[in-house]
């Protein structure tokens, strides 16, 4: 057996798994299937919106400077002009001293500035208005393309599409956008010891959770995986596994089989396969050290821990930011004790979250314990990141933290 487990820092590791992460298909996609989904085209303005000059509030359009100094005790008087239809375009020209009764949304007659809501207004008749408050030049209304502008860059490719996204490109008239498709992500648990779910383990055995835990996580990611039947320690038999989640999928994900020892194949089998390229067999991070990932040909191998909290860890720091573009899982946070870090590895620590003080940033309780323990990520919100040279956070520190 081939031994490796040279470590690297975490940094490179990202820069290594960057320079050969496969790319995403590129799809059409109709407007109302876009959200949650990844642009992969820049969005630019083609009209000015709004395309018209139009009110924000009922009301009557004036010229402003015919409500200069009006009040309740001295209103200004305004000649009433007729009426603006919603949906129509204004046939009134307005001349000083004229007024024109305006709807919410209604396009703005010519020779008026501003809108004076309808509260601060009275009608006399069918021909006269008086106007108790004044208002100043462009108030109460929205101009033409004030909103967009034509040419505008709205949206630059890998943006998260979100539902007012779609809103504001249904504004635009947009029916038909280019996103990126979906990757397909094999999951294959490795080792003698792991059963399926449904079985009773016998001494010296464990239930596939691993498998599970990371279908979920892909999933999450806006991926699509696929399970694999678990595969033992046994050459041929992995490396057919892994052929066929090759065949079938853009990335594969292993979990087991990574650390150096008498019953580990999979570092053995990867390489075996013709056109592996090794990027790294062990990071200088707790958890996860002896984590690996192999190029082979267009597509990449990520063998993961076998231990779950170690497993789930490592998939939410190095492959994560590579599949979902929400960048809102990162918060800052209080701690609420000292946490200890050895120099020269990152430390990656679940916490769980309590409400801050006065609305303040939330306290991080550091969630400690061995890397098969995996109530400890049922209790956690969220993970702190310690970096390779650091000696420790104290508590009361404020640090950043990203979601689970």
């Amino acid at each position: 057996m081939t031994e490796f487990l040279k470590v690297v820092k975490y940094e490179e590791a990202i820069e290594r798994i960057a320079a050969c992460f496969p790319l995403r298909p590129i799809e059409s996609c109709g407007l109302l299937e876009a959200s949650g989904k990844v642009l992969a085209q820049e969005i630019v303005g083609s009209e000015d919106l709004p395309a018209f000059n139009r009110s924000t509030v009922d009301g009557y359009a004036v010229k402003a400077g015919d409500s200069f100094g009006s009040s309740e005790s001295l209103p200004a008087y305004l000649t009433y002009r007729g009426e603006i239809k919603m949906g129509q375009a204004a046939a009134i020209d307005l001349e000083r001293g004229q007024c024109a009764w305006i709807p919410t949304g209604g396009m703005m007659p010519s020779g008026a500035d501003a809108v004076v809501m309808v509260e601060y207004t009275e009608r006399l008749g069918d021909d006269s208005v008086l106007v108790y408050r004044p208002v100043g030049p462009g108030e109460n209304l929205m101009l033409r393309g004030e909103d967009v502008s034509q040419g505008q860059s709205l949206f630059t490719p890998s943006q998260l599409l979100r539902p007012q996204d779609i809103g504001f490109l249904a504004s635009l008239g947009i029916e038909q956008l280019d996103v990126y498709g979906t990757y397909r992500i094999g999951i294959i648990s490795t080792g003698d010891e792991i059963v399926p779910i449904q079985a009773q383990p016998g001494l010296g055995q464990v239930r596939d959770v691993n498998t599970y835990a990371l279908a979920a996580a892909v999933k999450d990611c806006g991926s699509m995986p696929t399970s694999y039947p678990v595969i033992k320690d046994e050459l041929e038999g992995l490396r057919e596994g892994v052929l066929q989640a090759l065949a079938e999928n853009d990335l594969v994900l292993l979990s087991g089989g990574s650390s150096v020892g008498i019953m580990d194949v999979t570092i053995d089998v990867l390489m075996s396969i013709p056109g592996a390229e090794l990027l790294f067999h062990g990071l200088a991070v707790k958890p996860g050290k002896p984590t690996l990932a192999v190029k082979i040909k267009d597509q990449l191998v990520i063998g993961l821990p076998g231990h779950p909290v170690s497993s789930l860890m490592m998939f939410y720091i190095i492959c994560r930011p590579f599949l979902k573009a929400d960048k809102r899982h990162r918060i800052r946070v209080k701690l609420s004790q000292n946490i200890a870090s050895q120099p020269g590895r990152d430390d990656f620590i679940p916490i769980s979250l309590t409400e801050g003080e006065a609305g303040l940033e939330p306290w991080g309780r550091p969630l400690l314990g061995k890397s098969g323990l995996m109530s400890i990520l049922a209790l956690a919100s969220a993970y702190i990141h310690i970096p390779y040279e650091q000696q420790g956070v104290l508590a009361g520190s404020f640090i950043d933290a990203w979601l689970f």
